[in-house]
């Protein structure tokens, strides 16, 4: 999208004014909205986000990092999309889950649960995250692995298992050493990393699911907005960062063969369909198609975040689009995320 074209200067400031009419009606607290093609970039900050390089809890864009980080092993040939999960968790190994694949987590596809059905449970309890893994092992399973696409944070999860134990580092110090800080995403961690709490904006978690506290008193300990959910570092959706460093990330797969970290053919995979039978596309981490923006083409690559966020980037077009926000998506896809990007990606 030439951002200098004037019917895209026009959306980009429709999107901006309908931005600022939630902020200022406090439906919407905080929110940065980042476009970008090619060199040309328009990064804006609105409300409580007093720059655009403020940092917001990402929640479940945080996956596609993930499988990047798990990508990174593949091409050091530490293992292999088609490797059997137990061959490197070997408690992971009774009945169907001896033929769930790396691929089966990266794709959704395992026949794992989104989550487990203790999850509010732990979370009451801070659980740590060894014990949502050690029960992600043994929780059953809704599926034969291979047969269906279902959207499932435990398999991500389960993925980022696998890279602990193959480097014997904290997955985290991973992902910051191996895919942030090379891609100079510095205002990005899983989990807080080396920033304060106070530096990132908070959740407006009582428009948001339970899972996510809905602003219970009794919940602060626990909620999004908690030092305990916060530090978690989740690898299905405890990242925190900037909008323009989100957008640095999608680049490297936006044009694969200028990709700064991943090989250009890994670079590629991640973002083809793999789940071409299964009626729902899927890449590895990322979602894929339509469904991120009215005028996105087949061949966007994107994920949402239940924190109030999406990035989407699309190849035809060369377009990269981010928006972070303060509102939950239960109530912000609907009032801001999806008119926003519906106006963004049609002026492309």
């Amino acid at each position: 999208m030439p951002l200098a074209n004037a019917v895209a200067l026009d959306a980009l400031a429709e999107a901006g004014a309908l931005i600022e009419r939630h902020i200022a009606s406090g439906a919407v607290l905080g929110a940065v909205l980042d476009v970008r093609s090619g060199a040309r970039a328009v990064s804006r900050s609105y409300g409580t986000a007093t720059s655009a390089d403020a940092i917001f809890l990402l929640a479940s864009i945080t996956k596609p990092m993930t499988a990047a980080g798990v990508m990174l092993l593949a091409d050091r040939g530490e293992l292999k999309l088609a490797d059997p999960v137990r061959r490197f968790l070997p408690e992971f190994r009774s009945g169907a889950r001896s033929r769930i694949t790396v691929k089966h987590l990266l794709t959704h596809t395992s026949g794992l649960p989104d989550q487990l059905p203790e999850n509010i449970e732990l979370r009451r309890r801070n659980a740590p995250l060894e014990e949502f893994v050690e029960r992600a092992m043994r929780t059953d399973l809704l599926f034969e692995p291979g047969k269906r696409y279902s959207y499932q944070s435990m398999g991500i999860l389960l993925a980022a298992e696998i890279c602990e134990r193959i480097t014997g580092t904290r997955f985290p110090e991973f992902l910051d050493r191996e895919l942030f800080r090379p891609l100079q995403m510095n205002r990005t961690a899983l989990g807080l990393g080396r920033f304060a709490l106070e530096e990132t904006q908070r959740s407006q978690v009582e428009h948001g699911p339970p899972h996510g506290g809905q602003g219970a008193p009794e919940a602060a300990h626990w909620d999004w907005n908690s030092s305990y959910w916060r530090e978690l570092a989740s690898p299905w959706g405890g990242a925190h960062g900037s909008a323009p460093d989100v957008s640095r990330f999608f680049l490297e797969f936006l044009v694969p063969a200028e990709a700064k970290v991943l090989p250009p053919a890994t670079a590629s995979l991640m973002v083809r369909n793999h789940t071409s039978r299964l009626g729902t596309p899927r890449g590895l981490g990322f979602a894929l198609g339509t469904g991120a923006g009215a005028g996105c083409s087949e061949a966007t690559f994107w994920h949402s975040g239940a924190t109030g966020t999406l990035a989407w980037a699309d190849p035809v077009t060369g377009t990269r689009f981010v928006l972070l926000t303060t509102l939950p998506a239960t109530t912000a896809r609907q009032l801001v995320i999806q008119p926003v990007s519906d106006l963004v990606s049609q002026a492309a």
